[in-house]
Order: structure tokens, then C-alpha cells, then sequence
């Protein structure tokens, strides 16, 4: 999908009717329009056929490629609308004392005369759009409703209210636009770390230019209260660095040459050069922005029924309005005036816009106030999901510890010594990658011996089995000497801590014990799921049971499933799943450290991967993602999805409750045209209020 702005589309009605058109064309195979942010996500080779169709239905409407600066909404030429506005309620009043002190005729046709002026001057936008649409065979808009309410107040005499309630109308929308507006800067202010500007040292001077014009081991330079703006290594200087745009990590990170930087943080101490080793696009603060704001086109079950619904609630809503119009005065309750007015009074409420603008900006908030504090959500959908969690399951290595493995025992058997477990362990794990093999080389670096490789062969779940100098080596857990009927005692298989047994030529000659290190926020993140309510809380790990036990009693884990080869783990989940919410009611999480526990991840309702800054693996793979690993971020992210939840739904039943009140009212002559204007604008309003809450934490 391609990202286009679109820019003067100031109604989500309009927004939604915009994207189902462009989904029915033939040339395009998927479009979103994200309101909330003004863009356009759409897959098609014919984007000439999109901005006719699109102009069709909205003229007026601009859609545009950009490489993407800020990206935030701007406020309209605001004093001149509000200085348009002042003019018409200045005119309006005038026309009513004008009405009011020259009753007699001709010259009470001139006040008449200041009202249609103000009438047609307030709503020209909206008459215009109310006819063109009626002329293509759209109805059932806000521009229809309001055109055709004033329109027959006009006819049954209520000339004053009739141009009230456009000039009412045109005041709120006004109000409204602003609080749209004030609420997306509000929301990309959160996540808005982009850099302006680098300075590249080119031909032995520094150059200030657009970060998207560096290449690739580029030379830039950052002075001290400077934004990063690309990722890269650092070169020259040491410095302290404030990760928390990208993390929420509020405490500062030392930073000196060799070490990686990362766009968007910000150089607090030291001037440093870093030479660049991604371009703009593809650095972290890039990836973090594209995706925080294609999470907003990933609806919520909650967003597609508001919109599913406003397709049969407008309609609906005009029926009963017809019915109040016509059944009481043709039964005898009444004169046609009379129930026409009443009538009215409901057609007026019925704009759904204060829930298809409240939600969707409801959600996008809570993504916003996410990332802020270093928790990428991958949209609405599972931001919901979040909500419902009732059962969690947590990877051991590199999530629930901190993945950095240390050599803390060399135990020999069979005659061997600890130099010769270590000898033939270096041999064996010298071409794998594990985190226990490369904390077996570390351990064994002053070890200079010479060796041949001449077979290799890695053994998923198992270890590494390897022929050099015509001996046999085998290296890994305990079901390596099991495969290979390596003779041991059962008690080693016991060892805490993970485990790396060493056989040569079938006799078992050690085995090297390797601690990891439980995270410092490992039982305070435990403690607070529990809080939330999450009872089913669970570990699954490829280690051995003793190490997984311990784990689990350092953190009040009650459950634990170990030994697991990573094809197991998606089994053992689906059934930890069914067990943990019998009922159907709840959502699952995963939580895992990277592309390794993608199956997983996959099963889950919400997979959530410890981020590592960013990793690309990690969000690639997850629908979550911690970016400084912090798991104390898990019950975090639960507790924002939730607060979200409860926002929104405050904001559609006030809406429809206050909107049915209106209506009720309305039926019964207990409330006037002006007073609906205020069921409809009024509730937009305070509801898009009420949604800003989201972003107060």
C-alpha cells in the first residue's frame, strides 16, 4: 500500500463514503482513509482514476504524494472564519431587532431579506454539497439533513429557526473542526521525533540538509541538545542520550564510539560524529512513525460496527422522521405545522458524525499515548484486543530474562578436565550463532588452538554435532546424549541454570553451566498482570525443567511449561489457550523476543515482541512491540487499551443516548430546532472532548 494525503476533508461521514467508493473500483485492490491523520492508504496501478472519483464526490478535495514531513494536521485560516462567523451572528441579530421594531410592511421584507442573506451566506458550503449529492443519488448526509430540516422549517413558517439552525450549524462545525484538528496535533505531538535537519560534514565542512538527502556511511555530526537524525555508530566523542521518544525510558543512556545511535534521540552532552548506516526510511524513528500511523487504518471491531451502523442509522432515523410528520396528523393528533416541526427536530439529530469522528480519534489517541511511552501498537484492532486479555504466556529467554549469557561453571567427568570440557565445547559451538554458544567463545577467548572443521551439523531444539580431527563432538541440551546414547548420570540432566552437555566419541566428558539473568522488573510486571485481573499467567521455555521452575518461583509464575522444542511451543500454547479461557470470553497474549517465537506470536490474540530498539525483526513479527524490553510495558499497554475502551464507549452512548432523548423529546414538542442543533453539533463536540481524555496520563 502506498500513503497519499489527503487534505480538505473535513467530515468522517465524507471520509467513510470516500473509501467504500474507492474500494468498488475495479483498479483499486484495497484503500483506508484514516480520518483521523487525513491519509490515504490505497494499493493501485491507476491513481489518476482515484483523485477523479474522489473529486466526484467531494470537489474540493486534494490528494497528494509527499515524502512525509511532519505530517500533522494545520487549523484552517482561522481568523478569517471566525471573523466570517461573527459577521453572520451580527447580521442575524440585527435582522431580529430589525423584525422586532419595523413589523409593518414593506419594510419588515428587509429584515426578512438580511435573514436569507445570512441563511445562504452560513450555508452556501452546505446547500451546494446537499444539492450535488442529491444529484448523484447520495443521501442521507449531514449536508442533505441539515438542507432539508431548514429548508421545510421555512415552509411551515419558522423563518427564524430555519436560519438559527444553519447559522448553528455552521458555529459548531466550526468549533468542531478546531477540536478535530486540536486533537490530532495533540496525538502526533506524542509520537512526532522526527529530526528536522543533519549536519553532514561534506568536503571537510559540516552542511546542514534534510536527513532524507544522507546516504549510507555518510560522516554526520550532533551537537549537544541535538535530535539524532539517522541511525548509525558512533565515530568520535562520548555523550549521554535520551532514548525516550523511542522508548519512554526517561533515564538517560551513556553513549561512545562503537556504540549504535538511533534516530530521534536526543544528544544531551557530548558532540559525537556517527557514521550513517541506514538511510532516512529506513531508520528506526521512520519505521516507528509509518507504523504508528498505518496502525490507525487497522480498525477496531468496535470502529467497524460504528461505521457498519451509520449506514442504517441516518436512513432509519429520516424514516421515523417521515412517520412523525405524517401518521399523527392523518390519525387526528394534530395539525400537519405542528408534527412537521416536531418532525424536523429529529431529522436535525440524526448526523452520526460525533461517533464516527470520537471513535476512531478515541483510538488513534491511545496508540499515540502508547508510543509515547515506548509501546508500538499495530492499530486499533489489537489496541481493543489488549483490552480483553485474560490469559498471558511469556517466552523465559530475552523476555522474562535479560538474554546475556554467562559461563559461571565448567563441571568435568570421565577424567577430563575443565580446559578440556572447554576445548572441545570451543570446538563444537565455533560456527553457531546461539546466545549460549557465543557465550561459550567469550568464556573461551584466550584459547588459541588450532582445529579443522570438516562436519557441521546443527540440531534444531537439540545442539551441534561436529567432526574434527577425526573425532566426533557433540555439544547441547540433555536430549542431545539421549539422541546420540551418550552414557551420563541422570542427576547432571538436574543442573539449575541452562545447560550445554559436551560428549567426544560417544563418552560424555562434561558440561558447562550458563546463567542468565531474570529482568530487575520481572516479578513487579507478574504483580501488576495480576492486578489487572490476569490470573492464567504462564512460561514456556526450551530449557530444562529446574531452570524454568526457578524462574518461575522468583517471579510468583505458578505455571510453566519446559523442554519445549520451538515447533512444540505453538501446541502447547493453543491448549494453555483453550484451558485458560474456557468460557470464549478473553483475548490471549504471547510475549516472546523476536522472530524465533513467531509461530506463536502468530497464534495469539495479541503477540507482543521485546523490541530491542527497534529490531527489525521484531516488528516485522509481532503485533506489539516493547522497544526497550521492559516488561513492566506489558501490563502498561493493557491498562492504556482499556482506558481507551471505556472512553469510547462513554462516547457512543452518550452520543446515542443524548441523540434518543432528542428524539423523544422532539416527539412530545418538548424541545425546539435549536436545542437538536445542540443533540448533534454540540454532542460531536464534547464527545471529540471526551476523547482528548485519552491522552491525560
Amino acid at each position: 500500500m502506498k500513503k497519499y494525503r489527503i487534505e480538505n476533508l473535513d467530515c468522517a461521514n465524507c471520509a467513510m463514503k470516500i473509501e467504500n467508493a474507492l474500494n468498488s473500483m475495479e483498479c483499486v485492490k484495497s484503500a483506508k482513509i484514516v480520518f483521523s491523520t487525513k491519509n490515504l492508504f490505497i494499493d493501485t496501478d491507476d491513481m489518476e482514476s482515484v483523485r477523479k472519483k474522489a473529486y466526484e464526490l467531494e470537489p474540493g478535495i486534494t490528494i497528494s504524494e509527499t515524502r512525509d514531513e511532519a505530517n500533522i494536521p494545520t487549523y484552517h485560516n482561522i481568523r478569517r472564519d471566525l471573523a466570517e462567523i461573527a459577521s453572520y451572528i451580527a447580521a442575524f441579530f440585527a435582522a431580529l431587532l430589525w423584525i422586532k421594531f419595523y413589523p409593518e410592511k414593506p419594510l419588515i421584507y428587509a429584515g426578512y431579506g438580511l435573514l436569507a442573506l445570512v441563511y445562504f451566506a452560513s450555508g452556501k458550503n452546505v446547500i451546494v454539497s446537499a444539492f450535488r449529492n442529491m444529484g448523484k443519488g447520495q443521501f442521507f448526509d449531514e449536508n442533505f439533513l441539515m438542507t432539508f430540516a431548514t429548508i421545510a422549517a421555512f415552509f411551515i413558517g419558522a423563518y427564524t429557526e430555519s436560519v438559527a439552525v444553519m447559522l448553528f450549524y455552521r458555529t459548531g462545525e466550526f468549533f468542531q473542526d478546531l477540536a478535530v484538528n486540536k486533537s490530532r496535533r495533540s496525538i502526533k505531538a506524542l509520537v512526532e521525533v522526527r529530526p528536522e535537519y543533519a549536519n553532514l560534514i561534506k568536503n571537510n565542512e559540516t552542511v546542514r540538509v534534510s536527513p532524507y538527502d544522507v546516504s549510507v556511511d555518510d560522516i554526520i555530526t550532533v551537537n549537544p541538545g541535538e535530535k539524532i537524525p539517522l541511525d548509525g555508530v558512533i565515530i568520535k566523542g562520548s555523550t549521554s542520550l535520551d532514548q525516550r521518544a523511542l522508548t519512554g525510558e526517561s533515564v538517560p543512556k551513556t553513549a561512545k564510539a562503537e556504540d549504535s545511535v538511533f534516530a530521534g534521540t536526543v544528544n544531551l552532552t557530548g558532540l559525537i560524529e556517527v557514521r550513517v548506516t541506514k538511510p532516512f526510511t529506513e531508520s528506526s524513528v521512520s519505521k516507528i512513525l509509518d507504523l504508528v500511523e498505518h496502525a490507525a487504518a487497522n480498525k477496531a471491531k468496535t470502529e467497524n460496527f460504528i461505521t457498519t451502523f451509520a449506514k442504517y442509522y441516518t436512513p432509519a432515523v429520516f424514516a421515523v422522521a417521515l412517520c412523525v410528520a405524517l401518521v399523527p396528523p392523518l390519525a387526528g393528533f394534530g395539525a400537519f405545522s405542528e408534527w412537521i416541526y416536531r418532525a424536523l427536530i429529529v431529522l436535525v439529530v440524526s448526523c452520526p458524525c460525533a461517533l464516527l469522528i470520537s471513535v476512531p480519534l478515541g483510538y488513534f489517541g491511545g496508540i499515540g499515548l502508547a508510543s509515547k511511552k515506548g509501546i508500538l501498537v499495530k492499530g486499533a484492532n489489537y489496541l481493543e484486543a489488549l483490552s480483553g486479555i485474560k490469559a498471558v504466556a511469556l517466552d523465559k529467554t530475552g523476555t522474562l530474562t535479560k538474554g546475556v549469557f554467562k559461563v559461571t561453571d565448567i563441571v568435568p567427568y570421565n577424567g577430563f578436565t575443565k580446559e578440556d570440557v572447554m576445548k572441545y565445547a570451543l570446538i563444537a559451538e565455533s560456527r553457531s550463532n546461539h546466545p549460549i554458544a557465543v557465550s561459550i567463545r567469550n568464556a573461551a577467548a584466550e584459547m588459541h588452538g588450532n582445529f579443522n572443521i570438516d562436519d557441521y551439523e546443527e540440531i534444531t531444539g537439540h545442539g551441534v554435532k561436529v567432526t574434527s580431527d577425526n573425532s566426533v563432538i557433540v555439544a547441547g541440551s540433555d536430549k542431545i546424549l539421549h539422541k546420540f546414547e551418550v552414557e551420563h548420570d541422570s542427576h547432571v540432566c538436574k543442573t539449575e541454570g541452562s545447560v550445554a552437555h559436551v560428549a567426544k566419541d560417544g563418552v560424555y566428558i562434561g558440561h558447562i553451566i550458563i546463567s542468565d539473568e531474570l529482568k530487575e522488573d520481572a516479578a513487579n510486571a507478574i504483580s501488576a498482570l495480576k492486578k489487572l485481573g490476569i490470573k492464567n499467567i504462564a512460561v514456556m521455555t526450551g530449557d530444562n525443567h529446574t531452570a524454568a521452575s526457578k524462574i518461575v518461583e522468583s517471579t510468583g509464575i505458578s505455571e510453566y511449561y519446559a523442554d519445549l522444542m520451538p515447533e512444540d511451543k505453538a501446541d502447547v500454547f493453543k491448549k494453555f489457550a483453550q484451558d485458560a479461557i474456557k468460557d470464549g470470553k478473553g483475548k490471549t497474549m504471547y510475549a516472546g523476543d523476536g522472530i524465533n517465537d513467531a509461530p506463536v506470536l502468530a497464534l495469539a490474540d495479541v503477540g507482543v515482541s521485546m523490541g530491542r530498539l527497534g529490531s527489525d525483526a521484531a516488528i516485522e513479527t509481532a503485533d506489539v512491540v516493547i522497544m526497550d524490553d521492559s516488561l513492566m510495558k506489558l501490563p502498561e499497554s493493557i491498562k492504556i487499551a482499556r482506558k481507551t475502551k471505556t472512553i469510547i464507549w462513554q462516547n457512543i452512548i452518550f452520543a446515542l443516548g443524548i441523540k434518543a432523548l432528542f428524539v423523544i423529546l422532539g416527539f412530545f414538542g418538548a424541545a425546539t430546532i435549536w436545542e437538536a442543533v445542540f443533540g448533534d453539533v454540540g454532542v460531536a463536540l464534547l464527545a471529540l472532548l471526551n476523547s482528548m481524555r485519552i491522552l491525560k496520563d
